[in-house]
């Protein structure tokens, strides 16, 4: 087959003990899915589940052992951290069962969604879409994929993100509103699911501004962690 232009490179990530790669296809992301998370972003309860998009090409793989680096974006003057727990969807599907969605998953990995808030919140206020805040260049940074047989018990895990060895965010799994199994029935009733995908589940609670300089360092138990550094 020709094209009228070289295709871009897949963009993937490394996998934990192997020479593989994990090819990514869409990144989705579940909001406010800590209570606490949701409490200081001014909401509460357990709301329906929500999800918004970030594109492959906003890959950021961080191999393990190493230090990525983000530049600083664009159009922002407050650029805020994450720490989320990933899903890697390794066997597609649609309206999967809650009860069958362990079926589907591939492995874990650390990662954070960096937001531009300032750009957000001003889209919230017009009510339009959050893409300019969540979907840019190195929005997603990721670690290494620890396969689900290596991964231990990922549904106790404490997540937490410190900054320049300080803690920030520090939770545990155990506290997601929709835990990792309902999310995928939910997303999977609105999206075919692909192996490939990625679900970055929630963060919780401690999320403030980063600036050049600033060393992140995201953990949860089990898997191999993150570290990235803003330039």
């Amino acid at each position: 087959m020709q094209y009228v232009f070289a295709p871009a490179a897949v963009d993937s990530l490394p996998v934990v003990g192997s020479s593989e790669r994990f090819p990514v296809g869409r990144i989705y992301c579940v909001g406010r899915n800590y209570e606490e998370h949701a409490k200081e972003m001014g909401f509460t309860g357990r709301e329906p589940p929500f999800f918004f998009l970030k594109p492959s090409n906003a890959l950021l793989p961080v191999e393990a052992g190493t230090t990525g680096e983000m530049p600083y974006p664009t159009l922002t003057s407050n650029l805020h951290h994450e720490i989320e727990l990933v899903v890697a969807i390794g066997k597609g599907g649609k309206n999967i069962r809650a009860a069958d969605a362990a079926q589907h998953i591939y492995g874990y990995a650390v990662g954070l969604d960096m937001t531009r808030r300032d750009l957000q919140n001003d889209m919230k206020k017009q009510g339009r879409p959050w893409c300019i805040g969540k979907a840019f260049e190195h929005a997603a940074p990721i670690g290494p994929i620890t396969p689900v047989a290596q991964a231990g018990d990922v549904e106790k895990a404490e997540i937490a993100l410190q900054v320049n060895g300080t803690d920030r965010q520090r939770s545990h799994v155990t506290q997601l509103i929709w835990n990792i199994a309902e999310t995928i029935e939910h997303l999977s009733a609105a999206w075919e699911l692909r192996a490939g995908d990625l679900i970055m589940t929630g963060t919780p609670e401690g999320v403030g501004a980063v600036v050049r300089g600033d060393l992140l360092e995201g953990s949860v138990a089990g898997l191999t962690p993150l570290s990235v550094r803003i330039v």
